[in-house]
């Protein structure tokens, strides 16, 4: 079972995380996330335990307590199905816009209301001021 501990300290190593957690059970493996761009510890990492049982155990005296100076939290990791690219990527079909009936465009109704719009608030804006027409 793999578990999220969160709020873990810079300094924090992989070694001690697994020391850590070792006392509940076997570790299958256990990692620290490292922000790519500065090389340093982002906060948090995963411990993937053999056994479901003892990795509840593990949350259950684990979480909220306090390692390396932090209070860290502990719980069941989340799996995460998305894949990488970002958007709707691979879960619906790019499907291009039809201009709408009447044969107007998307933007030209929009624009021009806009336009129109902010001309008649500057109007109104040197109409306060004492500005003439």
């Amino acid at each position: 079972m793999n578990l999220f501990v969160g709020n873990l300290n810079p300094e924090t190593v992989t070694t001690n995380l697994r020391q850590l957690f070792s006392e509940f059970g076997e570790i299958v493996s256990a990692k620290i996330i490292i922000d790519n761009a500065t090389g340093m510890s982002r906060g948090f990492g995963f411990v993937e335990m053999a056994d479901r049982f003892h990795a509840f155990d593990a949350i259950d005296n684990l979480d909220a307590t306090f390692f390396e100076g932090n209070i860290i939290s502990v719980k069941e990791a989340k799996q995460n199905n998305t894949k990488g690219g970002g958007g709707n990527a691979g879960k619906r079909p790019f499907k291009p816009r039809t201009p709408r009936p009447g044969g107007t465009s998307f933007n030209n109704n929009r624009d021009s209301n806009f336009n129109s719009n902010r001309d008649n608030n500057t109007r109104d804006n040197n109409r306060d001021s004492g500005t003439k027409y």
